[in-house]
């Protein structure tokens, strides 16, 4: 897997994205052989090569998406995740996170400072609280507690954008529209078992304290291991308000294919908020091995490794590019 990787960095592949990805749409009714794993963005490619690495040898779905989400989280040039993620307007680099099992189990931070690797706390919250959801100081109080190291989050690149931001102070969220944000990735191991992973640096140069969908359970992400699993990337505000991820998984627990299910979510939001100059993208996975993904505008790429082949695919939109 190592050489695979290798291969993807040293030929530029990711330079190569627009010209690589297509455009589909999920064939329903079809039942596919696992492991499968299925991330947001064009940075889900190596993503998906730390968690197939756990999957191809037996591995679970929970330990794949934690270690898939990690290898984003840690590096330093992703600007919306984890270290190297852009700040908040006072200059404050915080953290959301969330993880999610196939028994339903769930843990979560929010607003957490000084940790590189966020969805590994989500992860001791789940197994080792009984709670689902720790936030600011109590949620850095654990994480020491569990042997998590402080380190510093705010890298040059990001203190740069950030001192240029300042000198309008504009506060107006920025979302991408295009590529990286959120990485949400959902795996179904050898096994059959559902399980997802969502975090998050959040929006660039947001108000001090805002936390978005990220680390909230059926907002950014949601699991039920009978039906399947969605996560959620782009205006977190819009998926809280319409509880996207459990709405995806409803609606294929209605008989919904994956694909239908997005779309139908994405609708929702159309009809019931302001989503201008905003961006919405959900992918789902349900538990025959389909895979869904929709967003509001066009532009929300995912990475797919089924099949021992991992591939870039460029979602449908609501609103069509020309």
């Amino acid at each position: 897997m190592n050489s695979r990787r290798t291969f993807i960095k040293t030929t530029g592949v990711l330079s190569l994205i627009p010209w690589l990805t297509k455009r589909v749409k999920a064939k329903s009714n079809q039942i596919y052989e696992a492991p499968i794993v299925v991330s947001t963005w064009n940075f889900g490619i190596e993503a998906n090569e730390a968690a197939w690495d756990v999957l191809s040898e037996g591995g679970s779905a929970l330990d794949a998406v934690e270690n898939g989400v990690r290898i984003i989280e840690s590096d330093p040039e992703e600007t919306s995740v984890g270290i190297g993620g852009l700040p908040d307007r006072d200059g404050h680099v915080t953290l959301d996170a969330c993880i999610m099992d196939d028994k339903g189990n769930a843990g979560s931070v929010s607003y957490l400072q000084h940790i590189e690797n966020p969805i590994s706390v989500a992860r001791k919250v789940m197994e080792e609280t009984p709670h689902v959801m720790l936030s600011g100081q109590g949620a850095l109080q654990f994480a020491l507690e569990q042997g998590f190291r402080k380190t510093n989050l705010l890298t040059d690149k990001a203190r740069k954008a950030w001192e240029a931001w300042t000198l309008t102070s504009e506060y107006k969220p920025i979302i991408n529209i295009e590529n990286h944000d959120t990485i949400g990735m959902l795996a179904m191991d050898q096994s059959r078992k559902l399980s997802g992973a969502c975090t998050t640096s959040g929006l660039a140069f947001k108000m001090h304290g805002r936390v978005g969908d990220s680390p909230i359970i059926g907002a950014g992400l949601f699991v039920d291991n009978e039906v399947g699993a969605a996560t959620a990337t782009g205006m977190g505000e819009l998926m809280m308000k319409t509880l996207g991820a459990f709405l995806v998984v409803e609606f294929m627990r209605q008989g919904k294919s994956a694909q239908a299910a997005c779309e139908a979510a994405i609708q929702r939001i159309v009809e019931t908020q302001d989503y201008e100059d905003m961006q919405v993208g959900y992918l789902a996975l349900d538990k025959q091995g389909n895979v869904g993904a929709y967003a509001i505008r066009p532009g929300f790429s995912y990475a797919l490794y089924q099949n021992g082949e991992n591939v870039l695919l460029q979602a449908d939109s609501y609103i069509k590019g020309k």
